[in-house]
């Protein structure tokens, strides 16, 4: 077995592995910013085994949309970890599979099909919050597009692994259109994750779910796989946001294994950092009405389309 191909499973280990320890930090994080205990941070591991253990119970009115869902959900984060920089700034085997585009169609592809099981299982909540996925994702879907093509315009490739190397040189990394492509795609990140203003993944009441909502038919393994799948979906936006884009440092630049080892706890150190922005959005804003999420989106995509513009004026 080549490096490359090892060290491509490593990634894939490590992703699943630590990604229901972000959301464990982030979770204790917005808990410790508003005076209260909070679960651990490792409670995201108990609640995975807890319905690994659990039976599970499936609607009369499901078909197999619904039985494979969780499964879908849970691959295709796995598959971007595949094509992005994890653990090395340099291709393994596969990267060059998909760029950043695809990498976006990959994990709308899982969403797509989390929509139509919460259609399909029967549950009157499901649909509602089903539709409000789909109004959410049809609004930022066009401000992917946008980002993306700022970053392919700025960077000059949308593969992650050369568009990492583009923000090397410190006049790349601290030029004013690579800081608005940066909030422009973390305001993705908290729309398409359903954190605060756009969603509270703390709420549990039906009518106002959103992202929730699509898992209140799923028990045992399902939930288990579901709850994972998001864990990891969330982890490698993340990683895209700090290796690709905010901080490409930190990475191994040689197949020597010791390099590789040493990235693990610098790499999760830059995602824990970003997650602090992540806790701190969900501590100071408040969930916007349904129909003002367009405005937030709205902005994303103006930051966006002013990162073209100034990229314009400073070439």
């Amino acid at each position: 077995m080549t490096p490359y191909i090892a060290y491509n499973i490593v990634q894939v280990i490590v992703v699943m592995i630590f990604s229901p320890l972000i959301s464990g930090i982030i979770t204790k994080g917005k808990e410790r910013l508003q005076s209260r205990q909070g679960p651990s941070v490792l409670q995201p591991y108990r609640n995975i085994i807890k319905f690994f253990a659990k039976d599970e119970v499936v609607s009369e009115t499901s078909s197999w949309i619904s039985r494979f869902t969780p499964y879908i959900v849970f691959v295709t984060p796995i598959f971007v970890s595949l094509l992005i920089p994890v653990l090395t700034d340099y291709p393994l085997f596969l990267a060059f599979m998909a760029d950043m585009v695809g990498v976006g169609f990959v994990l709308a592809l899982s969403s797509f099909f989390a929509t139509c099981a919460a259609v399909d299982g029967g549950n009157p909540y499901g649909p509602i919050g089903a539709s409000r996925t789909r109004m959410v994702s049809f609004l930022a879907e066009p401000v992917f597009i946008i980002v993306f093509y700022t970053i392919s315009f700025v960077a000059g490739s949308t593969i992650p692994y050369i568009v990492q190397q583009h923000w090397t040189t410190l006049g790349a990394f601290v030029s004013p259109s690579h800081i608005l492509i940066l909030v422009a795609f973390f305001m993705l990140i908290v729309a398409e994750t359903g954190h605060l203003p756009v969603d509270n993944p703390s709420g549990h009441f039906e009518l106002a779910m959103i992202d929730e909502s699509k898992t209140l038919e799923y028990s045992g393994p399902s939930a288990a796989l579901y709850l994972w799948g998001s864990n990891m979906k969330l982890f490698v936006l993340l990683i895209v946001f700090s290796n690709v884009l905010a901080s490409p440092w930190g990475l191994a630049s040689t197949t020597n294994l010791i390099q590789v080892v040493l990235a693990i706890p610098l790499i999760l150190l830059k995602v824990i950092i970003a997650s602090l922005l992540i806790i701190a959005v969900d501590s100071s804003l408040s969930k916007l009405r349904l129909f003002r999420i367009t405005e937030f989106l709205m902005v994303s995509l103006s930051i966006a389309v002013v990162a073209v513009v100034v990229q314009l004026f400073t070439v």
